[in-house]
């Protein structure tokens, strides 16, 4: 992998969970790779007044604990370039402060102005702290290229998304601006695009005429822990749907780009997003399922329902499951069915997309697989990663009885490869100027105005309910019946790719 060259990296909410457990532990693994610029700097800012040396100890924590590495001895040479700087967000005079010590430091170590902002914040500063960076020109590029990323929520809809992107479009450009998505930065994620268009077995029957339907579930056995007044706020729909899981079908679908580059890539997955049919209030009554995890004893514990978690409102209408049915509107896909669901207090934790073939045209065995003759193509995001394909073969003996059985691959078997973290890989393409795998503006307007109305309905139709499913279960019951009237089922997964059931452990 190529080697970046050299810069600074400066992460706002320097003092937040996400620094300490993701990305500087993700920065120290690519150090300990080699794969760190020559000359670097790390800076934390954030409001409280640490000072260089009490947060190196606290970021030295969370690389043993969270690292990936297991080489500890590098550490300490690593946070020789490890800075912080107390930052007030809104304050004009802590920026021109924040720009004298980027300054400092840039000279102390020969490096251009080359720098990466990382905004680790609330969502509420998403526009505050790049207005104040570009007061200050700290968005200039006359003397080196500036790079902003953003974490998700990208928006609270499509209004609020809108009013951001102006705001950022005000005085940065596009091509300066990476929304993360911690999801394409999964090797599975992008492995979709490695079984496609590199096996001549799969990309011929990648279309109508081959494929029945596909399904993609993203499930979690935890609640919503200490997050409730966030939670409350957001809702299964805005926290995975519209982003992550959105990102997902749009590389699934997408047609073969003409070059493996950033914006071929990115072109592609925008036309799906815009191919995909707009839901009206009555589509959304008979094609979107949302619930709320019940209070229910799992394995002799205790688990508290949703409206009792701390920081939710007893009488919330947030959802802690949905669950969509639609089409994508193009010569491709034609007609077919995309089936998406996510939820908390699930029975597993587990993220994988299922490619459901069409059945053969005359199935001639009495005994039929359990899949009814149709093969599966599984693509497992997490955990366990991999890929299966279930076929039918002849059981031994008489007859014609047949089983399904499976071809599968685990990124576990490979003993002597590295499977890098999200973050680790996200953080060294934005190093490198790689936008791949970071969201373009237009692909999240084309996601919010999909579920934009669905959002709408929930908020004004009262009609619409929101049921109730125990913790431990695959959610409410009449989710099954959005993807059973029309002659499928849900594939039940367990923590294990290989296994099936309709209960797996928690």
């Amino acid at each position: 992998m190529r080697k970046p060259e050299n810069q600074i990296i400066l992460i706002f909410g320097a003092s937040g969970d996400l620094t300490k457990r993701k990305l500087v532990p993700s920065l120290y693994d690519l150090y300990d790779q080699n794969l760190m610029p020559d000359k670097f700097a790390i800076i934390g800012a954030s409001r409280s007044d640490l000072g260089d040396a009490n947060y190196r100890n606290e970021m030295k924590e969370g690389i043993i604990k969270f690292a990936l590495s297991q080489n500890k001895e590098k550490i300490d040479d690593f946070l020789n370039s490890v800075f912080y700087q107390s930052v007030d967000a809104k304050s004009i005079d802590s920026f021109l402060a924040l720009k004298n010590r980027l300054q400092k430091i840039m000279d102390e170590l020969q490096v251009a102005e080359k720098i990466i902002f990382y905004l680790s914040t609330p969502p509420s500063l998403y526009s505050v702290i790049p207005e104040n960076l570009a007061k200050v020109e700290l968005n200039n590029e006359q003397k080196g290229w500036k790079r902003i990323i953003i974490e998700k929520p990208f928006g609270y809809n499509l209004e609020t998304a809108k009013e951001l992107n102006a705001s950022l479009k005000l005085n940065w450009k596009e091509n300066q601006i990476y929304r993360i998505d911690h999801y394409l930065g999964k090797e599975t994620v992008q492995n979709v695009l490695v079984t496609r268009f590199s096996n001549g077995i799969f990309e011929p029957l990648w279309n109508r005429n081959y494929i029945d339907h596909i399904e993609i579930t993203s499930a979690e056995s935890i609640g919503v822990e200490k997050r409730g007044g966030y939670y409350e706020g957001s809702g299964a729909l805005r926290d995975m749907i519209q982003n992550h899981l959105l990102q997902l079908v749009g590389l699934i679908a997408m047609e073969p780009p003409s070059s493996m580059d950033s914006e071929s890539i990115r072109n592609e997955t925008e036309k799906v997003f815009q191919s995909i049919r707009k839901m009206s209030e009555k589509d959304v009554h008979k094609s979107v399922i949302r619930g709320q995890y019940l209070s229910s004893t799992v394995k002799g514990e205790k688990m508290l329902g949703y409206r009792e978690e701390n920081g939710v409102n007893p009488e919330s209408k947030t959802e802690t499951y949905a669950a969509l049915k639609f089409y994508i509107d193009n010569w491709r896909w034609g007609g077919i069915p995309f089936y998406i669901r996510t939820g908390k207090r699930l029975p597993t934790r587990v993220t994988e997309a299922v490619i459901h073939f069409k059945s053969t045209p005359h199935f001639l065995f009495q005994n039929k697989s359990i899949n009814n003759g149709s093969n599966q193509l599984i693509i497992r995001i997490q955990p366990d990663e991999g890929i299966l394909l279930k076929i039918g073969m002849k059981v031994p003996g008489g007859g014609f009885n047949v089983q399904t059985v499976n071809m599968d691959f685990h990124y576990s078997e490979l003993a002597h490869q590295r499977v890098p973290s999200a973050y680790e890989r996200l953080l060294l393409d934005s190093m490198l100027g790689d936008s791949t795998l970071f969201a373009r503006g237009d692909a999240v307007m084309s996601a919010w105005e999909f579920l934009d109305p669905v959002l709408t309905a929930w908020k004004n139709d009262k009609s619409i309910p929101i049921y109730g499913y125990p913790c431990g279960t695959w959610g409410p019951e009449v989710a099954d019946e959005l993807i059973e009237k029309d002659g499928s089922t849900w594939r039940y997964p367990c923590k294990n790719l290989a296994d099936d059931g309709i209960y797996c452990e928690l």
